[in-house]
């Protein structure tokens, strides 16, 4: 892979996705948090995609027969820690709702990539400057970490796509060639049950116990819809008989008002530089003569989990609040 300048490590979490398509000047749309693929709060519809982030594995070589339709737009992933831009990028390029707005950074890409093959799009992607500086807009500062591995191999995190298109479902994974056509999608049949049995059969290929996952959808913004229904029902509303569902659709408004908020407050915490302060803390307890007891518990802490036996569980976690690293 090429480096094509740094491209930082991104957090699998719906607040740093939501806020990247806010960078992006995408309109429309919002990414939610699934804790399985039965949440029907989470999965406002039309569900226009999933992320799917797992532990990637040398020579897995997926479920699916790799497509070259020509109505798909796929781009290779050509640089490194970009796994979750590139995922997120993929999704949209194939989204085809008129009530979606790109913005001008995506729409400007797409109209340039849109005849390359998938491995050149992806290093003009590689190369634009403004996606990138989206993307590390979410770095974090480096601090000071203890360097005890305790026999641990490091793990990397890979994030994938899974999106209808036409009658079809496909995965898209930057790490691979092409495409890969994982279900059928017959007349009728909500796309997130087809998928489903693809995205369990990936899950049970780990020992159990072993892996967690995290999965997010792309769905319209909550907050114009509701509005938008706030509206349509506040002009209807002439005798007073939908006072209640107003009541209920200003109080599902307000809570989306809430959650923004609260990923705002949650992404400044991610890029604020708390280095001075660590230093200030390791001055006064260094003053204090605390320092070296407390370095050394930290090590003797570590080097006793690090001894532990992995725990066994009786169902796998659909969640992951960590890294990708690919």
């Amino acid at each position: 892979m090429a480096d094509a300048g740094n491209w930082c490590l991104i957090e699998s979490d719906p607040g740093v996705f939501t806020e990247m398509l806010r960078g992006f000047a995408v309109d429309g749309l919002q990414v939610e948090e699934l804790w399985s693929l039965d949440d029907d709060k989470a999965l406002m519809k039309p569900v226009y995609g999933l992320i799917f982030l797992f532990k990637w594995r040398q020579g897995d070589e997926g479920a699916g027969v790799p497509s070259t339709k020509e109505n798909i737009f796929f781009a290779q992933q050509v640089i490194q820690n970009a796994c979750a831009t590139q995922a997120l990028i993929n999704l949209l390029m194939n989204v085809s709702d008129p009530a979606v707005k790109l913005g001008p950074i995506l729409t400007q890409y797409k109209e340039f990539a849109i005849d390359m093959d998938p491995a050149t799009r992806g290093l003009c992607l590689s190369n634009c400057e403004d996606i990138r500086t989206v993307h590390n807009s979410f770095s974090r500062q480096t601090l000071f970490e203890l360097d005890v591995k305790g026999g641990y191999s490091e793990d990397n995190y890979h994030f994938v796509t899974y999106v209808p298109i036409g009658d079809k479902v496909f995965e898209l994974d930057g790490l691979r060639e092409a495409p890969l056509e994982v279900s059928d999608l017959p007349d009728g049949k909500d796309w997130v049950e087809a998928v489903r049995p693809i995205i369990q059969e990936r899950m049970a290929k780990y020992s159990q116990g072993e892996i967690t996952f995290n999965l997010m959808a792309l769905v319209p913004n909550r907050q114009q819809k509701y509005q938008e229904m706030l509206d349509a029902l506040t002009q209807a509303n002439e005798n007073g008989e939908l006072d209640e569902q107003i009541t209920d659709i200003t109080i599902n408004i307000q809570e989306e008002e809430r959650k923004m908020t609260t990923y705002r407050k949650e992404n400044a915490r991610r890029r604020h530089n708390y280095t001075p302060f660590v230093i200030q803390l390791l001055k006064i307890l260094a003053k204090e003569g605390k320092l070296v007891g407390l370095i050394n518990d930290a090590y003797q802490k570590a080097e006793a989990r690090a001894k532990k036996p992995a725990l066994n569980t009786d169902k796998t976690v659909l969640k992951l609040k960590d890294e990708s690293m690919d």
